[in-house]
Formats: structure tokens, C-alpha cells, sequence
């Protein structure tokens, strides 16, 4: 009897299954759409068909020239526990993001720019700063997993506390990240609240930066950072494509 033909929702589980399952590593590239119709006993039509929905869920991103390029990730888990300095420093990590990726095999890599600028009104409120001025230090962050841009960063600091210290440094070179830099200029931080905004659309210039589908999903992390004294010493808003976070959270039950 000959084996039922396969569809495209079966082809792409067969090959999201070879991706999670490590027979297409995280980085690599995915035979070519001929190879993989032969392969399945099916058309290139329905291949595509395949690879279609695998680029729209974000384990695939074809690039031009080159191929497929397998972008799936498991989800990092966003929790209270990243924030410890045991996790932001562990292994000679600088930030819990280089802790995170190194768990998954890969390589972290930051893409850094700082600069003094005048901040959002939301961000310059929560800071306490007056609007309208230059009082801000920012530093701005694309980070990757391997090649993989999976976040982007940007921590806003009082340019008063900020200004002629390692923050300023366009590079990953604090080890911690900026909460170990903070604590050790004076200021470490014992209170911090998030508003978490779990899915929206980019923007175009989110979508280039990311390089996913302006249609992707993105989660939008909005955290704030206080001292044992009520000071705002940090403001940072995280973007992520949506499937690479998962948000979890531990709180007391009266």
C-alpha cells in the first residue's frame, strides 16, 4: 500500500520537529526546497507552502543568497529569579541575557550604542527628571543569540549618576550588567516593577532591527529599577519577538 501523500502543515511538522530536535541547528541552513520535496515525496509548491508557514511562526528566516536560515529558539523564561546577581553574573556572564543564551549553546553577542539624550515624557516621569531636557544617559542594545537578533535594549540612566562611569562605555564590558554597574557606583537596586505588554505588531524599524515580518508578534517589557531609598536609578524597555519569551512570575496569596 503507498504511504499517504503529505501535506504542508505535515511537512513543516516534520521539519519543525528535525529543527527542535537538533538535526537543523539554530543558525544553520535547511536544504534547499528541491532536496527537501524529494525528501517528503511531495512538490516544491507544497514545500514552500511549508517553509511559508515555519518563516511566519518564526523557526525560519530566508535570506536572500544565502537560504533558510533555522531561527528557532526555545523560549527564555522571564522570571524575578534573572534579576539576581548570582544569574547576571554567573560564568563571567555581563547581564542575565549572556546567562540565558549560553545555557542554550549559543553564543551571545551586543550590538551597543550610548548616548546623552532627553528622554520619553513616560520614561523621564518614572525617572522623576524634568521633560524637555538632555539629562538622560541611554544605552541602546541588539542583542543575538549566535546571529540570531532575539532583543532589543534601551536603559535610561540620571545623567547625574551615569555620566564618566562604565555606563558610558559603548561595549559589553560590565560584568552583571548595568544592576552590577549601579550597585557598584553606589546605587544598587532592591525594588523593581514591570509592565508587560505580551503582544504587539512592530513597528517597521522594530521589524528590520529584528528581522522578522512586520506581521510578527513582539512582547514590550517596560522595567523600572528603585533603591532601598525610593530613587528611579534605571529605566529599561525590552522588545522581543514573542515566541522567544515566556513570562513567569511567583507572588504571595493572602
Amino acid at each position: 500500500m503507498a504511504s499517504p501523500k503529505l501535506g504542508f502543515r505535515e511537512i513543516a511538522a516534520a521539519i519543525r520537529e528535525d529543527i527542535v530536535n537538533g538535526r537543523y541547528p539554530t543558525g544553520s541552513l535547511l536544504p534547499p526546497e528541491p532536496e527537501l520535496a524529494e525528501r517528503y515525496g511531495a512538490s516544491r509548491s507544497l514545500v514552500n507552502r511549508a517553509m511559508t508557514l515555519l518563516s511566519a511562526e518564526g523557526a525560519v528566516r530566508p535570506q536572500q543568497g544565502r537560504g533558510t536560515v533555522v531561527t528557532w529558539l526555545p523560549p527564555m523564561v522571564h522570571s524575578a529569579a534573572r534579576y539576581s546577581r548570582e544569574a547576571r553574573e554567573r560564568n563571567g556572564a555581563r547581564g542575565a541575557f549572556d546567562g540565558e543564551v549560553k545555557a542554550l549553546g549559543l553564543e551571545p553577542r551586543h550590538e551597543i550604542s550610548v548616548e546623552r539624550a532627553q528622554p520619553p515624557v513616560e520614561i523621564a516621569e518614572a525617572l522623576g527628571l524634568a521633560t524637555g531636557e538632555v539629562n538622560c544617559l541611554v544605552r541602546r542594545r541588539r542583542l543575538f543569540a549566535g546571529e540570531i537578533p532575539v532583543r532589543m535594549n534601551a536603559s535610561w540612566f540620571p545623567l547625574d549618576i551615569a555620566e564618566n562611569t562604565v555606563l558610558t562605555e559603548p561595549a559589553p564590558v560590565i560584568r552583571g550588567g548595568v544592576k552590577s554597574a549601579l550597585a557598584e557606583l553606589g546605587y544598587p537596586q532592591t525594588v523593581a516593577r514591570e509592565r508587560i505588554t505580551p503582544s504587539r505588531l512592530p513597528t517597521e524599524e522594530e521589524a528590520h532591527l529584528l528581522k522578522i515580518s512586520p506581521e510578527r508578534t513582539v512582547t514590550e517589557i517596560f522595567h523600572v529599577g528603585e533603591t532601598a531609598e525610593g530613587r528611579v536609578v534605571e529605566v529599561t524597555t525590552t522588545l522581543a519577538p514573542a515566541q522567544y519569551l515566556v513570562i513567569e512570575h511567583v507572588f504571595p496569596l493572602a
